[in-house]
């Protein structure tokens, strides 16, 4: 079939700031980028999405963005990046930047712009703007996902405005005919630079509801872990976000963005995270109603490990046969993904089961920096802190910074990250799991996670193949990637224990030479050693 670049392909998420320094300054760069592109090329990935690259007050680091078409002063110049996707697409990379158009930074020259210019201003409306209640108080109760109100007052406008994060993040209005023009072409701006896509930033959330109407509760009786985690996840967010009529500004910028598209059809690519009330808002849309593809947050913030988190997450996918998934485990948002389902004594196998499963899935799927490397959480004090989150929810949570420190290159203080001193310090959990080490390694973690890459590229089922699952014992895992004649069956033992998946369907195949772990075919059967897993040619 004839099939658009970016389903099946995997792409490598590189957190600029913290990949690899090229000037001592203690800040990864675009250059620094440029420099590791033959690692990244190595790995057998088809592109690299970039976090943002746009200047900012890094209030939270990058996604306050002050001026849409610049580069950030920390990571270069604009002919660094130009450098940098040129050098990408010689060695037939894709580059996809991640663009946050829901928001700005309040130091954005359209936020000054609304504040100042007063409610009849050219830019008034580019942002929402709500009067008090006549006690002073936010205009309603819409809750902030970073703690407290969602609304900031500004006496030069005595109006509060909206911000769904921080209050140096006021909330785009793209309900506003000239806001939201002035949004799309930034995506204008840089296909035009030739670059292959974007993700976008919170993509349920372009909409607020005009009304101002309350969120509802989540009812006590119904509260999680996950809804006590956050004061902002004790209401529904129906009404700040996650509107029904966001699926047809979703269909807007998929149509603005495959304007730029070549004579190949699907040569650009946009996909979205979506982190609330995903069906409602058009996460699981086709590639022609919404978006190209969407990743929600349902397996990032799993921590048990049985078939379970899977088979619920194809479960929901499967109401939704037209819509092509992007999958994730691990990315700067969330703990990395050997220590959230391992904890601080993971066992050394699970690295390599988790990333074997991350690839077999159905979906185009998200490397983050060090995932190839099994890298896990690092332990941070409070004095190391810089993410926002990790400051208001201390010690109760350590924020975001755990998963956002260097990327290990090397031996030595900065594990090869910078000759300076790093913006966060080196892990040293990290310190026996570096590139350098692990080349050295036939047996290491990166050796495995190039194999199963290549495992994936030169097998259709494995690629775009459909996704059936086998009717097994847990805790073993499996399922069947399918497509055309090809068929390969994926098996998982998610336990510390040795088993035997048995299923009809496995009888007369043939054991793949994959290093995952120790495996036995007897007839219909397979036996797994602890936490390893097998792939089969049925």
């Amino acid at each position: 079939m004839d099939r658009p670049w970016w389903q099946g392909a995997i792409l490598y998420h590189v957190c600029v700031r913290s990949f690899f320094d090229s000037d001592g300054d203690g800040q990864g760069d675009l250059p620094g980028v440029e420099a590791k592109l033959d690692y990244i090329k190595r790995l057998g990935v088809d592109g690299l999405w970039l976090s943002p690259i746009h200047p900012s007050p890094n209030r939270d680091w990058g996604y306050d963005v002050a001026d849409f078409e610049g580069v950030q002063a920390d990571y270069g110049t604009a002919d660094d990046f130009q450098h940098l996707l040129d050098a990408a697409h010689a060695l037939g990379l894709r580059v996809v930047l991640d663009e946050v158009l829901s928001h700005t930074s309040d130091e954005h020259p359209w936020f000054v712009e609304s504040l100042t210019g007063g409610a009849d201003g050219p830019k008034a409306d580019w942002y929402v703007w709500a009067n008090p209640k006549a006690d002073g108080t936010a205009p309603n109760n819409w809750l902030s996902v970073f703690g407290g109100p969602a609304w900031a007052y500004q006496p030069a406008r005595r109006q509060h405005y909206h911000h769904k994060f921080l209050r140096q993040q006021p909330k785009l209005n793209w309900r506003s005919a000239d806001a939201r023009e002035a949004a799309l072409s930034v995506l204008d701006h840089w296909l035009a630079k030739g670059v292959d896509g974007f993700r976008l930033d919170v993509a349920g959330t372009f909409l607020h509801d005009a009304g101002l109407t309350d969120n509802p509760p989540v009812p006590l009786a119904e509260r999680t872990r996950h809804d006590w985690s956050h004061a902002g996840n004790l209401q529904r967010h129906l009404f700040d976000s996650n509107l029904p009529e966001n699926i047809e500004t979703l269909e807007v910028v998929r149509r603005r963005v495959e304007a730029h598209n070549g004579s190949h059809a699907g040569d650009r690519f946009v996909f979205g995270e979506f982190s609330e009330e995903e069906e409602r808002c058009g996460a699981y849309l086709s590639p022609t109603e919404g978006l190209h593809s969407a990743y929600t947050f349902v397996l990032l913030l799993a921590r048990k490990l049985t078939p379970r988190f899977v088979h619920d997450h194809y479960a929901t996918l499967g109401a939704y046969p037209a819509h092509w998934p992007t999958i994730s485990f691990s990315n700067h948002d969330v703990p990395r993904t050997v220590s959230r389902f391992g904890g601080e004594d993971a066992p050394p196998e699970l690295a390599k089961l988790l990333f074997a499963l991350l690839v077999s899935l159905k979906g185009t799927t998200l490397i983050y920096q060090g995932e190839e490397l099994g890298l896990p959480q690092a332990s941070l004090t409070r004095d190391q802190l810089r993410d926002p989150v990790g400051d208001l929810y201390w010690p109760y949570s350590g924020g975001r910074d755990g998963c956002r420190t260097p990327m290990p290159w090397a031996p030595g203080p900065a594990l090869g990250f910078t000759t300076g001193t790093p913006w966060l310090p080196a892990a040293a959990e990290h310190a026996d799991l570096t590139v350098a080490a692990q080349e050295a390694d036939p047996e290491s973690n990166l050796a495995f996670a190039r194999a199963m890459i290549a495992f994936r590229k030169g097998s259709a089922a494995m690629t775009t193949g459909s996704l059936e699952f086998l009717e097994v014992a847990e805790p073993i895992l499996a399922f069947v990637r399918r497509e055309g004649d090809e068929a390969v069956a994926c098996l998982f033992n998610l336990s510390g224990e040795p088993n035997v998946a048995s299923d009809p369907a496995l009888e007369g195949a043939a054991l793949l030479d994959i290093p995952a772990g120790e495996a036995d075919l007897r007839g219909a059967s397979v036996g797994l050693a602890p936490w390893s897993a097998a792939f089969l040619r049925l």
